[in-house]
């Protein structure tokens, strides 16, 4: 009687732990489909045996971006400082290029290095202004429309 009350429980907590569907990769679902022959390299190759492996070697995702393209000579982040030659005003504020709604600014004063390293998030909402020297910031949007994402996700 006690083993007949135990064994449902039993077949339940093994139910319970078997996979109910079989996974696999997406990656190379997508690349065999697409006909696409060549993975994207988000991972470095690694040091071979013996070697200490250097940043080309063993970066990955974003850090791997910014290496290969130090490599080939471009510049993936902007990394030039604002323009600190003028204090930005409401009528007539810094403006700040980026590819996305809200960035994060640090100033340092006007002049430059006036005071200690305040850091703004700033969105294309409304301009933020330096609390310590009082300069306005403005985001100025480069990216695509939402027209022009809607159209480009249109199937």
């Amino acid at each position: 009687m006690f083993h007949a009350a135990i064994r449902p429980v039993a077949f339940a907590a093994r139910a319970a732990l078997k996979p109910r569907f079989a996974a696999r990769a997406l990656s190379t679902s997508t690349v065999r489909l697409s006909g696409h022959t060549v993975v994207p390299q988000v991972f470095g190759e690694g040091a071979k045996p013996g070697e200490v492996p250097t940043d080309e070697n063993q970066s990955t995702g974003l850090e791997r971006l910014q290496v290969l393209g130090e490599i080939e000579g471009v510049e993936v982040f902007d990394m030039a400082p604002l323009p600190s030659d003028r204090v930005g005003t409401l009528a007539d504020p810094v403006k700040v290029l980026s590819y996305e709604h809200d960035r994060i600014i640090g100033c340092t004063g006007v002049p430059a290095d006036s005071h200690d390293l305040l850091w703004m998030n700033l969105t294309d909402k409304k301009v933020s202004r330096c609390p310590e020297c009082g300069s306005v910031y403005k985001l100025d949007y480069q990216g695509a429309t939402e027209e022009e994402l809607h159209a480009a996700h249109a199937h």
